[in-house]
């Protein structure tokens, strides 16, 4: 008997002898090793993240429509401290916009997105029966959770949330006594993120050592579908970068408590100079950045993952460009490491490194329109199958583009420069990167939602969220550019002090409209979601006639994935419509046949 085999059989008995012991809830639902359910944890943790993160936005941009009137919500939500008489109190104003700007890019689209999809796929795609460690892989959740709760947390504490921003710049971020959010909402902020980057760097060595070690005979890395290949490098990235944001964290800590003064320059507060001098917040935006941008494409690279799996799934066409796929995902990678200084223009940067920062930046323009490009060129003449998914990857290709337009015209310091910290730039990044994330991540609940929970989701209702939310996205963020182009600064409690900008009212009455039309839309999804996993109809192995090896596994939730052998891989993820072939797929367990060629050797 061969090595391999005499593992399998080893842990085929394991696996009958898991049978013989009762799981209990807590160790089935609660605490459990499982990678499925790891990912069923992470997304539904997501999910009501993202409810709290939108009710936010509900809130400020009820403000800025229609500034200084009473709304009963306000109150209702906030209580009287916060929102006496219906109308937003302004240090609240500026904590919601960081916790929801805290909450998206971290909870939603970080965790989220890649411990979801990276912890149901990486196990099924590479054909292994879990991930390296279930143990730590587990702990990523809890560590996740417990950042989420603290996050929530700081909601209720006395002063309020942290309110510095997403990015808490010092030295609100530095000095507790400088605004209410400034106080044990900033400490608590700053623990959350520990316990977050805890979790990310758990969960994202285990997808790299899962990869690399642990995919099945046959399973080579030019037959590994572009989702793992997407995962694999924004778990690199994640292990890299998010210790650069720790080490921040520390010395903003540091300066907090014991009176060091790495980012506190000669301050004065009521007139009283402080003790603290000699410091600078440049450092601070330099440490923040290098995982700052590298943070988009961790945020952007598992949905450009999703997509060319669903897209080339529900086209019926291999993807285009497959080995161009890989080579731009590793140079976006690479040189999303060479680029942070573009968010550092008005820094008083040296032009000729602003030069270097806008000639990098202009590069990565290059692999991410090789992606567009062979998206496009993926669903050209296609036979394409518009499923919900199918929808939201499509969608998700508008936004990347019409985002990295915008894109090119911010990583020019000279053309930056006059709309820096205006809402162009909030339109540019909601729309490549949180928008585009966020499709992706519907993309792949719709398509994958039989793997998770074994029933089909309800397509009709799936039709109704994507128009509704695609279209008011749109009409919320293709606004605000011209809102950034007329000067309209962000984080601003409100614009109608400043006569120049009464000529826009109208335009943020219209974006509010858009964004209560798209948060009512998202409880469409949260009902078509929580009702399709106790009432859905079952879903069949293969619903959607892919090739990948998820779809070879048994539909039932057991541990091990495959109750037999490993499969053994014999030709790479991507042979639809293939000639002389019957149906039009093939899966990858399927031998090559005589002359044939493998789509990923060439």
């Amino acid at each position: 008997m061969s090595h391999d085999n005499h593992g399998h059989s080893a842990h085929a008995h394991e696996h009958s002898h898991e049978h013989h012991h009762e799981e209990s809830f807590l160790t089935k639902y609660v605490f459990s090793m499982d990678h499925k359910v790891i990912a069923r944890q992470f997304l539904i943790t997501a999910v009501i993240m993202a409810l709290v993160g939108m009710v936010m936005s509900t809130l400020f941009r009820l403000q800025l429509a229609w500034p200084g009137q009473k709304f009963w919500l306000v109150e209702f939500l906030l209580g009287d401290k916060w929102g006496k008489d219906g109308i937003l109190d302004p240090n609240m104003y500026l904590a919601l916009v960081t916790i929801h700007g805290t909450i998206m890019v971290f909870f939603l689209l970080t965790g989220g997105l890649s411990g979801t999809f990276a912890n149901l796929l990486i196990p099924y795609q590479v054909g292994a029966r879990d991930m390296a460690s279930g143990f730590l892989n587990m702990l990523s959740f809890w560590f996740f959770l417990a950042s989420s709760v603290i996050m929530l947390l700081s909601l209720f504490v006395e002063g309020g949330p942290a309110s510095a921003g997403w990015t808490v710049y010092p030295p609100l971020s530095a000095l507790p006594q400088a605004i209410p959010g400034s106080g044990l909402g900033m400490t608590l902020w700053l623990l959350s993120m520990t316990i977050f980057v805890v979790s990310a760097l758990l969960g994202g060595l285990n997808y790299i050592i899962t990869v690399f070690n642990m995919r099945t005979k046959g399973m080579s890395m030019t037959r590994l579908p572009l989702t793992i290949w997407a995962f694999l490098i924004t778990a690199i990235l994640g292990v890299l970068s998010f210790p650069v944001l720790v080490s921040a964290v520390v010395l903003l800590l540091m300066d907090r408590t014991f009176g060091t003064s790495f980012y506190l320059s000669d301050i004065y507060i009521g007139g009283q100079a402080l003790e603290q001098s000699g410091g600078s917040p440049i450092l601070y935006q330099h440490l923040f950045w290098f995982l700052g941008h590298p943070e988009v494409y961790i945020v952007l690279l598992p949905a450009l993952g999703i997509a060319s799996e669903v897209i080339a799934t529900n086209a019926r066409k291999p993807i285009f460009g497959y080995r161009a796929m890989i080579g731009s995902m590793l140079a976006i990678g690479f040189l999303s490491f060479i680029v942070w200084g573009h968010h550092m223009f008005i820094t008083g940067m040296n032009p000729f490194l602003g030069s270097v920062f806008v000639f990098t930046t202009l590069l990565i323009a290059i692999p991410s329109a090789v992606k567009a490009f062979n998206y496009i060129t993926t669903l050209w003449k296609g036979n394409l199958k518009l499923t919900p998914a199918m929808l939201f990857a499509i969608g998700l290709v508008s936004t990347f583009v019409t985002g990295g337009v915008t894109g090119i015209i911010l990583a020019d310091s000279a053309l930056d420069v006059p709309v820096h910290d205006t809402y162009f730039v909030v339109a540019h990044f909601h729309i490549v990167m949180g928008l585009s994330a966020v499709l992706g991540m519907f993309a792949g609940v719709y398509h994958w939602f039989p793997k998770l929970f074994l029933r089909q989701m309800n397509k009709k209702l799936g039709y109704l969220h994507f128009w509704t939310t695609f279209i008011s996205a749109y009409g919320v963020f293709f606004p605000q550019h011209f809102l950034g182009l007329a000067g309209v600064p962000r984080r601003y409690y409100t614009n109608t002090d400043f006569p120049m900008f009464d000529h826009l009212v109208d335009i943020n009455i219209l974006v509010s409209i858009f964004a209560f039309i798209g948060a009512v839309a998202q409880f469409i999804f949260v009902f078509n979601f929580f009702y399709s996993i106790f009432r859905g109809p079952k879903s069949e192995q293969n619903p959607w006639h892919s090739n990948s090896l998820e779809w070879t596994t048994p539909m039932a939730h057991t541990h091990g994935n495959w109750p037999g052998a490993l499969p053994v891989v014999k030709r790479w993820a991507y042979d639809y419509s293939k000639p002389g072939k019957q149906l039009d797929y093939v899966p990858q367990t399927v031998p090559l046949e005589e002359g044939e060629v493998d789509g990923g050797a060439h």
